[in-house]
């Protein structure tokens, strides 16, 4: 590790014991960064890259609910606004038994990082709870968002923080806590996005993270005179990501033949096409079961506790969660012939997978860059929401598109190395980080 590097993390690590996803989230953008802040001096002496890693306020707070049986249950709430310095702080919740300080500090991060690079004037947040809204009822799920966002209210708004939605937080926890939201502030704002499309959402916003995904990893591929067209997918996750990213890959003439959930992942070689998505749809979006149940209803293999790294592929999309690809998995992928990785979930490769995929020259995107489709979109329905307007499903997705390719562009401005690879990981970082360390500087390094 480069000695500067290390004298760096070292202050992370002991300012922040314990966070290991903090950690590995912060040394991955370092590695680029402090070689590029050496030859800028000016980000050096203002320390602008520990100003952004330090968070510029946390809030932390009990939720307290009443279960149906009427017992009382208390979960843990947090909201992490980390950057304010392009405008307001904008990332998701996430509901879900494993959320503590340390990811969501490493998600807040990386959002930085990620509106950054859409062009779209968005700060960097994330918050969420321990509840998991699994084999919780309806009325369950709306207690305890009303009581999370009791508490929260009192520190977002439209102009200073915008949450959306992660995983465990769909459009049903969105329309609890946006109702919760107006009934207290007396408000009808744009205060959440991921909203209905009758309330102020925005057509292709549940799309938008696996269509970016999917954009992004047609950019890629037209680099080199490519398209996915006829391509073999793994995509891995069965949620809203993994679900739209295969609908689009499969518009575009790929052949998706792999989802997954936390069970383990289904493999279907003739391909998931629009009828059989439709299936996995009715399965994970409104019985909220296993995906498993696509292997007994089409006849495909299921491979029990096992994730899809495993098939032969020409194209990975990880849209499950963060860490989901090791070494062993990646060199399994590229022993297998997969050469192209365009990461639709938050920090699914770890730093070991993405070391082999950079020393093996494959087009890899990380998920910065090609997941931030969400949060783009994400900015369009507060755009909307402002205007008191809503546009049409095609000119969502054309800014949504010219979006992905402008954060592509900027990928290769900064990542383009001497021997004609991209490197689309110090592209992210660095494309990221000089729209907001500018403005800093500008604020006085605030």
């Amino acid at each position: 590790m480069d000695p500067r590097v290390e004298r760096f993390m070292a202050n992370i690590i002991a300012k922040n014991p314990g966070e290991l996803e903090f950690h590995q989230a912060v040394k991955e953008v370092a590695e680029s960064l402090i070689p590029f802040i050496e030859e800028n001096p000016k980000y050096k002496y203002a320390k602008i890259l520990e100003r952004i890693a330090e968070p510029e306020r946390i809030i932390m707070f009990r939720v307290p609910w009443t279960d149906d049986k009427g017992e009382i249950q208390i979960n843990k709430g947090y909201r992490i606004e980390m950057n304010s310095a392009i405008g307001p702080y904008k990332g998701g919740l996430r509901f879900h038994p494993t959320v503590n300080l340390g990811i969501l500090k490493f998600l807040a991060f990386e959002q930085v990082f990620k509106n950054s690079l859409t062009t779209l004037p968005i700060g960097g947040g994330k918050g969420g709870s321990d509840f998991d809204p699994k084999g919780k009822t309806d009325n369950e799920v709306m207690k305890f968002c009303q009581s999370f966002m009791t508490e929260l209210s009192r520190h977002i708004g439209p102009d200073t923080d915008i949450p959306a939605g992660d995983i465990g937080v769909g459009g049903r926890e969105i329309g609890f806590m946006f109702g919760q939201y107006k009934r207290l502030r007396n408000e009808f704002t744009g205060v959440l996005t991921g909203k209905g499309r009758e309330w102020g959402g925005s057509l292709i916003r549940p799309e938008a993270t696996g269509y970016g995904c999917v954009y992004f990893a047609q950019a890629m591929l037209q680099t080199r005179d490519d398209s996915l067209k006829g391509k073999t997918i793994a995509v891995s996750g069965s949620g809203n990501v993994a679900q739209f990213a295969t609908e689009k890959a499969t518009e575009l003439g790929a052949k998706v033949v792999t989802l997954s959930d936390s069970t383990g992942f289904i493999y279907d070689p003739g391909g998931i096409d629009r009828e059989k998505l439709a299936s996995v749809m009715e399965i994970k979006n409104i019985k909220r079961g296993r995906i498993r149940e696509y292997a007994d209803k089409f006849g495909v293999e299921y491979y029990d506790g096992k994730r899809p790294w495993i098939v032969k592929c020409d194209v990975a999309l990880p849209c499950a969660t963060e860490n989901e690809i090791n070494k062993e998995e990646a060199e399994n992928l590229i022993k297998n012939g997969c050469f192209v990785i365009s990461e639709g979930a938050n920090m699914p490769s770890t730093a070991e997978a993405v070391e082999i995929f950079l020393k093996n020259r494959i087009l890899f995107g990380p998920g910065k860059a090609a997941n931030a489709g969400g949060v783009a979109v994400s900015g369009l329905e507060m755009t909307q929401n402002s205007m008191r307007m809503s546009w049409h499903r095609e000119e969502v997705d054309q800014k949504l598109q010219q979006i992905m390719k402008d954060i592509h562009e900027t990928c290769i401005r900064f990542g383009d190395e001497k021997d004609g690879y991209i490197n689309y990981v110090k592209g992210s970082n660095i494309g990221g980080f000089v729209k907001v360390a500018d403005a800093m500087l500008a604020q006085g390094a605030v």
